[in-house]
Order: structure tokens, then C-alpha cells, then sequence
């Protein structure tokens, strides 16, 4: 027996155990084996129709055991690939907590049955909840480490986010990082691209963990990756840690991640480790690798499984006997029958929690918690003016907000300052808020839309208030994914456990000349169908500073829309309402009185009601508007009842006239107002035909004043 002890030391001591004692080797090879047995499991009961979907970590169990025995549970902040079983097991998720995701139960930690098998999430463990969207964490994973580093240097913020809802699970330690990874196939996402040049210009903390099993889906790496290799791809950013290994051996794996991931903890910037891996199973159970892949390339792939080539090095190395290996599974099969039968016992959730936590259950900026009387002082301020105003008292009231996008800044570089005005925006929304609070709190970022949503959700997550801004409304399109499957169901898929509440601020609407077909569109309608995202767009000054003291102190993700055409308005301004001024969501504005028709809109068509009701008013008519400035949610009660006190409706609106969201506010009137109506609902709004905004055009593509008092009159005349 002695003989025996001194070979092991002996071996133990040698390069190729990285240090890694015994108890931490066999470690490594049991989570492994839990790992493929869960999922060996998995694919029984999917076969036995007990589960939904499989998606299988077969094949990447050594280099994701490795990388979890070197993060720090609940101290380093995870974006998990879904073939990051083994990693989750080793930073604590249990075998029970996997097996109550595949079944889809109400105790499922991850989603609370919500969601898919795989897609990992777990707040005690900081692992964030992932969708099923490929690539979209990269960008948010950036945003959390923009948050460790704010949170080194603010403290005070830190304080604070621990005492918002969900602040239990607000964390920050020095040294801490962010993990992300992916398999290769994700990497052709252009928010990874995105995602490594804001992580290497400002050094973020961030291990990018590539798990390259040289197949997305059936398409190979020569035809995904050009070159066949991502690392050499990315081998010319500056200031990332880059290392290849074999992924498919746990301690050549634990090398390069510890080289890595020290790296990363020592501030010296981001890390990525390009592991080789295998996928000796199917994509999914959806998906028959034998269509696509020969049997003498599955052979190959036999040949460097993890497992059974880690189970022969531990006996070849003395470290374990044959049988020591079959008595260590033994157990684990043990273990995961046992949590399999107590999944199939676990309960679902009922049908009717489906609309928990679709918003905030702590904060409801509907409620008339959020009534305030202004308290008026100053000289009038437009619209634009008050943008930054209020900015200016919410940063100074909450260390947490950070306001950043595109041109946001005075002068990214701060020696300017001192020699020139500062942009601060565009429309100049933002002007002054960087001299006065920093650039680490007003920051311009990359010209990239995905990337500034995915950041602000990744502060989100963190604890922070991110205000982005998202330059013109014409090009928000490249955020859509990041909006619709991540900002606003964070909450509802992880059931709770994460947040989002970001603000994006975003310029929108015609009405002005030259603007033409890329500065002029509207799309409200789009993201009032986002279940758990609030949308709102004031029409005057006052409503600025309400609904956007609102939309920062609320717990939702919030889209606040400023109309470009009324910021510099002199109609519309406003002294400063004061520092404490909120208004509700989903409360309209009665904007005038009238008996005879009603006219109800928002944005810049309020204007232009009233400039018609004024007139109308000299011929004899009597005119009520209501301003619905919150579309989502909105007012019904304020519409239903100027429909059942004036019976004549008008919707007025910038967007087309099919599909618009008038469109559906005056579908609902007809649907369950009708018997009310002493005329046909009817719409002014933009042409259906989509042409360039140009001036001798407007007339004719925008709803204008002229349109409105033809339309009352012919309703007065029915």
C-alpha cells in the first residue's frame, strides 16, 4: 500500500496534472459522467414521451468540467451555451433542478417549466437565463462585465441595487468576471463580433468560451467559419487572450481556461479559449446526424470521447481501479434515477400563472403611486430640453442610471471638452449630461443597435438603470431579436428570477422635410405587440418629464418614443415640472373638451387635432381629443368613454392605415363599442402606399390638419 501511495504522489506532482489533486480529478471525471448520464436519461424519456425536446452536452463534458472547477459559484456571472450541462452541474445546479427543466415543472429553477431542456438559468448561481436565440448573450454578457466595472468604482450604486426588487441576487466581488460561450456555429452572429470589439476596446473582464464541435446543426465548420478556425479569425483583436485546446481532454481544457480566466481576473482585458470538441449524439432529437455526417467520420468522433478516454487515464495513472470506476457510476446512475423519478412526481405549473411575471409584481407604473402634481419653475423648456433635464435630476437622484448609444456624448474624448461645445446627441437630448456626471456614466458606444440593447440588458441584469438611446427609430431593426426574445421576456421566462428594466429612448416619426424613407418611419404598433414591454410617446414637454421619470423608476423594460418633429416646438413647451414629477402609464390626456366628435391619437397628430378642433370650434363644432400618450399599456376607459359620451370617433395616426395601431384601437371600439357608435369608426392616417417622406409629398403620405376637419365633417354629416 505504501508503494502504492508514492506512485500516485509522484504522478500527481507531475506537469500534466496541472496541480489537480486526486479528490479534484476524480471530481472532474464524476460531473462528466453525470453529465452524459443526464443526458442518456433525458433522451430515454423524450423516446417514452415523458419530455418535450432533448438537446444533449454529449461530447462536451471535459473542457465545460474544467472551466466550472475554476469559476466561482455565485461570484462570477454565467451566459451558458445550452450544451453547458456539465459546467452548471460543477457550479452547483443538481441533477433534480436539470431533470425539472426537461419535464417542464413548476419548481424548475430555470424557467419554472417555461422554457426548453438546456436553456440554463439559475440566480443563486449567477447563471442568466438564456433563450433559445443563438449568439444574442454575447452582447449581454458584455453588458454585465460594463457592470462589474461600474460597480468597482461606484459603490454607492451597488447599495442601491441591492435594495430594488430582485436586489437579493444584486452581487459584486473583486475579481469577479463574466463567462460566455457558444459552440462555433454561433459565432457567425454578427452581436459575437459586436460583442468582441466593445469587450477589447474597454478591457472588459470577459472569458469567451468557443465549444467547437465542428457542426452547427449539419452545416460543418469549412462552410461556417472561413478559414475553418475562429480563433485565427479573431486573432487581431487587440488585447485578447487567446489559446486553442483539445476540449475533449478536461486537464489540457483546465490549462488554457486557467491561463484565461486569470487573465481576465488580473483586468488585463477579454480571454477566449477555442476548444475542439466532439457531439457524438445528434444535434437534438429533432435531428439525425447520420444524414449529413459519414460513419467513418462518427468513428473518428468515437475514438476521442471525453469519457472514456478520462475513465482510461485515471486507471492508467493508479489514480482509480476498474473497479473504483464502476462502483463511481454505479452511484451516479443511482442518483439520476432517483432524480428522474422525482421529476415525473414533480407538479406543472398551473394554466392560469402563465401572466405571472409578465411585468413587475413589485412596481406598477400604473398606479397612482405615480400621480404628482408638478411643481413648476424655470423658463419654458421644449421637448428635447426636457429629455435632458430630467435625465440631469434622475442621475443625480440614482447613481445607478448609465446613459449611453450613439453620439450620446459631449466628446468621447474628454481632453476636447475643454476646447469645444460637446454634441451630446443628435437632437442634442443628451447635451451636457457627460460634463456633468462622467464619461463612465454618459458614453457613446460602437455604431452597432443590437449590441446597445444587449448591453443595457446585460446592466439591466446587473442591477443598473441603463437609458440607451437608439439614434433614429428607422434603424432598430438590427436590435428586433434582442428586443422582442430577450429585453422583454427576461422576467416572464425565467419566472421571475431576472429583470430587464432598461429604458430605450428612441427618435421617431415625420414630418419633417428631407427626412425621406430612413428618417420618417413610425412602427409603434410592432412593439406594443411585446408582451412585458412597455411603449410610451408624449406629445408635450410636461409629458416628458413624467412619463420618462416614470419609465426610469419603473421595474419594466420600457421603449420611450419621442417624436423628432416636436422637440423644438415652441407650442408644446413647458416650464420644469420639478424633480419629482411622474405621470401613470395607461392613463390618457383629455387634451379638449367637446360634445359633437372625438378625436383620438397621439405623437404629433395632437397638434394638429387641435389646430382642426379650433377651427371646427368657429364653424359651430365641438371637438374632443384624447391624448393616448401611453400605448402600451393604454387608456381604454378614456377611450370608451368620449365613445359612449360623443358616439362619433375619429383615430388619428402616423402609421399605415393597414396594420397600424390605430388600426386595432378603432377594430376594439367596433368590436365592443359598437352599439355606441352613431357613424363608422373612422381612421386618418399614413397612405398604405410607402413612399419617401419628400416636402411636395407630405400631404398627400401624412395625416395632416386638413385630413382631420374632412374627416369630422363628413362623421357630422352621416
Amino acid at each position: 500500500m505504501a508503494s502504492q501511495t508514492r506512485i500516485k504522489v509522484a504522478k500527481l506532482d507531475s506537469p500534466k496534472m496541472h496541480g489537480l489533486d486526486r479528490d479534484t480529478l476524480i471530481r472532474l471525471y464524476r460531473t462528466m459522467y453525470l453529465s452524459r448520464k443526464l443526458d442518456d436519461r433525458e433522451i430515454q424519456l423524450k423516446r417514452q414521451n415523458k419530455i418535450y425536446f432533448q438537446i444533449s452536452s454529449a461530447g462536451h463534458e471535459a473542457v465545460t468540467a474544467a472551466a466550472g472547477l475554476l469559476l466561482r459559484p455565485g461570484v462570477d456571472w454565467i451566459y451558458p451555451y445550452y450544451r453547458d450541462r456539465a459546467l452548471c452541474l460543477m457550479l452547483g445546479v443538481t441533477p433534480l433542478e436539470t431533470l425539472l427543466q426537461a419535464v417542464g415543472a413548476k419548481d424548475d429553477p430555470s424557467s419554472g417549466g417555461r422554457q426548453m431542456p438546456s436553456h440554463w438559468g439559475h440566480p443563486e448561481w449567477n447563471i442568466v437565463s438564456r433563450s433559445s436565440c443563438t449568439g444574442t448573450q454575447f452582447v449581454q454578457a458584455v453588458g454585465a462585465a460594463e457592470a462589474t466595472l461600474y460597480y468597482q468604482e461606484r459603490p454607492k450604486a451597488l447599495a442601491k441595487a441591492k435594495k430594488a426588487p430582485l436586489g437579493q441576487y444584486v452581487s459584486y466581488e473583486d475579481n469577479e468576471i463574466v463567462y460566455v460561450s457558444s459552440g462555433d456555429g454561433a459565432t457567425s452572429e454578427g452581436e459575437f463580433w459586436e460583442s468582441l470589439n466593445a469587450a477589447c476596446t474597454k478591457k472588459l473582464p470577459m472569458f469567451y468560451l468557443i465549444e467547437d464541435n465542428g457542426y452547427a446543426i449539419s452545416v460543418p465548420v469549412e462552410v461556417q467559419t472561413a478559414g475553418g478556425s475562429i480563433s485565427k479569425l479573431v486573432g487581431s483583436f487587440p488585447g485578447l487572450h487567446i489559446a486553442e485546446c483539445d476540449g475533449t481532454d478536461p486537464l489540457e481544457s483546465y490549462a488554457a481556461c486557467r491561463e484565461a480566466i486569470q487573465y481576465c481576473r488580473d483586468r488585463r482585458g477579454p480571454a477566449l479559449v477555442h476548444a475542439q470538441v466532439t457531439r457524438p449524439y445528434s444535434h437534438s432529437l429533432s435531428d439525425d446526424e447520420k444524414l449529413y455526417k459519414s460513419a467513418e467520420e462518427r468513428e473518428r468522433e468515437a475514438h476521442r470521447d471525453p469519457l472514456s478516454k478520462f475513465s482510461l487515464f485515471l486507471v492508467r495513472e493508479g489514480l482509480l481501479d476498474q473497479k473504483q470506476i464502476e462502483d463511481l457510476e454505479a452511484q451516479v446512475d443511482h442518483e439520476v434515477r432517483e432524480a428522474a423519478d422525482q421529476a415525473l412526481a414533480a407538479a406543472e405549473p398551473s394554466v392560469d400563472s402563465i401572466t405571472v411575471n409578465v411585468y413587475s409584481p413589485e412596481v406598477d407604473p400604473t398606479s397612482s403611486a405615480f400621480e404628482a402634481e408638478p411643481q413648476f419653475h424655470g423658463a419654458p423648456k421644449t421637448m428635447v430640453e426636457m429629455v435632458a433635464a430630467t435625465l440631469s435630476d434622475e442621475m443625480l437622484r440614482d447613481e445607478r442610471i448609465t446613459v449611453f448609444g450613439e453620439d450620446v456624448a459631449d466628446a468621447s474624448r474628454e481632453e476636447n471638452l475643454k476646447n469645444v461645445k460637446g454634441k451630446g446627441g443628435v437632437f442634442k437630448a443628451t447635451a451636457g449630461l457627460q460634463r456633468k456626471f462622467g464619461a463612465d456614466r454618459v458614453f457613446n458606444s460602437p455604431l452597432a443597435e443590437a449590441s446597445i440593447v444587449g448591453r443595457a440588458i446585460g446592466m439591466a441584469t446587473r442591477g443598473l438603470k441603463p437609458v440607451a438611446e437608439i439614434q433614429f427609430f428607422d434603424y432598430i431593426w438590427p436590435a428586433m431579436m434582442q428586443i422582442r426574445d430577450e429585453l422583454c421576456v427576461t422576467r416572464w421566462r425565467s419566472n421571475g428570477a431576472f429583470k430587464c428594466p432598461a429604458v430605450i429612448r428612441v427618435a421617431i416619426g415625420g414630418y419633417l422635410t428631407g427626412g425621406a424613407v430612413y428618417h420618417s418611419q413610425s412602427g409603434e404598433s410592432i412593439f406594443t405587440h411585446c408582451p412585458g414591454l412597455r411603449v410610451v410617446m408624449p406629445s408635450t414637454a410636461l409629458d416628458v418629464a413624467g412619463l420618462l421619470r416614470t419609465a426610469i423608476r419603473c421595474d419594466d423594460p420600457v421603449m420611450f418614443l419621442e417624436h423628432k418633429h416636436l422637440y423644438r416646438q415652441p407650442y408644446n413647451r413647458s416650464e420644469y415640472p420639478g424633480p419629482d414629477y411622474t405621470v401613470p402609464f395607461g392613463k390618457a390626456r383629455v387634451v379638449t373638451e367637446g360634445s359633437d366628435v372625438s378625436i383620438i391619437t397621439y405623437g404629433a397628430l395632437v397638434h394638429r387635432a387641435e389646430v382642426a378642433a379650433a377651427q371646427l370650434g368657429r364653424e359651430g363644432a365641438s371637438v374632443e381629443i384624447i391624448d393616448l400618450r401611453s400605448l402600451s399599456p393604454y387608456d381604454w376607459e378614456a377611450i370608451a368613454a368620449t365613445v359612449r359620451k360623443n358616439h362619433r370617433i375619429i383615430v388619428a395616426y402616423e402609421d399605415m392605415l393597414s396594420w397600424g395601431y390605430g388600426a386595432e384601437i378603432a377594430a376594439r371600439i367596433a368590436d365592443e363599442l359598437f352599439e355606441e357608435l352613431d357613424a363608422p369608426v373612422k381612421r386618418v392616417a399614413a397612405m398604405d402606399t410607402f413612399c419617401a417622406y419628400q416636402p411636395n409629398l407630405e400631404d398627400v403620405i401624412l395625416p395632416q390638419t386638413s385630413h382631420l376637419i374632412n374627416a369630422v365633417k363628413q362623421l357630422l354629416e352621416y
